[in-house]
């Protein structure tokens, strides 16, 4: 599905992304556009690459770790939005964009919101301005995990200020975009370049280093989803999208396996063939009571110090299965491909690939 260009806009983009097109030449160029947000990091990677690897032309920004493959676009410059945006003329943007730590947005609200929610309504305008299909990822966090599985239509209930600021941003985005879409996944995993790019990944060093014990919370359900997955979910929901408009609104996916961070970690400890009898379980933790100020610590089931999470927010996804859509890669799977690169006992590689 590429279109031969000569000459054309897009040529003009590709010159300004450093890519030396002559306008003369004619050019191979897929003719579906997308624009990804967020694209350096975890999921805007997989999406890009996804989109990319589909016969889309795809281009990504970011910000701090945009360049030399991404666009540098600050999200909050609004006029620096609308440059790419119609320069691009993009059918879909993908917006992975956010501020996706809780204990961060709770330290940081303002510029949470900002990114969270008002980058995502102006995201919306601009989105309308050229007909574009715009997708906003949101979170399994907009519930409060007392009475799962939670429908797309159950009514949202955020305990933090994560989940309040993501719920914020549907908002501000479907009420300025009424053909946009929503998609909320839970917690993510996938090739991260860091362990802490990922709330799975980074408990790799507990379970590697067994000569001492881990206390691994075994309170709160979580169901870890691979970005890969997510961002063929992102790329057939916009492929539908392109063939029947009335795909538009709230979305929900998740992987289908529920483990605790304890349960996971015992997964990758037997994914690696690695001894798991030091992680230990626990299943209430020492926290703040959140509803009195300078209150002593108590014992309450929540798992730990700092934004109140969720027990269960499990996703029901049938809105999208029954659109024929998803993927999902078995946890075992994507977890030994993500994390085999940062293995410390070199001498298990051959044992766990061979």
């Amino acid at each position: 599905s590429t279109s031969r260009v000569p000459g054309s806009n897009e040529a003009d983009f590709h010159t300004n992304l450093g890519l030396q097109v002559s306008q003369h030449e004619d050019v191979d160029i897929p003719n579906r556009r997308v624009l990804i947000t967020g694209a350096t990091g975890l999921l805007g990677r997989a999406v890009y690459k996804e989109f990319n690897e589909n016969s889309w032309h795809a281009v990504g920004c970011g910000y701090r770790r945009a360049r030399p493959k991404f666009e540098q676009v600050n999200l909050l410059d609004s006029d620096a939005v609308h440059v790419i945006i119609q320069d691009f003329q993009p059918h879909v943007i993908v917006h992975c964009a956010a501020e996706r730590r809780p204990d961060v947005v709770e330290s940081q609200p303002d510029a949470a919101s900002q990114i969270n929610v008002s980058a995502a309504g102006n995201l919306a305008k601009e989105a309308v301005g050229v007909g574009a299909f715009l997708i906003y990822i949101s979170t399994d966090y907009v519930f409060d995990g007392t009475n799962p599985p939670y429908k797309e239509n159950d009514i949202p209930n955020p305990l933090n200020l994560y989940g309040k600021t993501k719920l914020e941003g549907e908002k501000a985005v479907l009420e300025n975009n009424e053909g946009a879409a929503v998609l909320r996944i839970p917690i993510l995993y996938g090739e991260v370049e860091r362990l802490d790019e990922s709330a799975v990944t980074i408990i790799f060093d507990k379970v590697q280093y067994s000569n001492k014990s881990a206390n691994m919370d075994h309170w709160q359900q979580r169901f870890p989803t691979n970005v890969k997955d997510v961002a063929s979910v992102c790329r057939q929901l916009a492929e539908k999208r392109m063939l029947d408009p009335s795909v538009k609104g709230t979305f929900h996916w998740s992987g289908n396996e529920q483990m605790t961070k304890y349960e996971m970690a015992c997964a990758i400890a037997d994914a690696f063939n690695l001894p798991s009898s030091h992680l230990r379980p626990v299943s209430g933790r020492r926290r703040p009571f959140p509803s009195v100020q300078n209150e002593p610590y108590m014992i309450t089931d929540s798992p730990v110090v700092g934004a109140l999470r969720p027990r269960n927010a499990q996703l029901d996804c049938s809105r999208l299965e029954m659109l024929g859509i998803g993927q999902r890669t078995p946890f075992r799977v994507g977890i030994k491909e993500s994390l085999w690169p940062f293995l410390v006992d070199k001498r298990w590689r051959q044992t766990v690939f061979h």
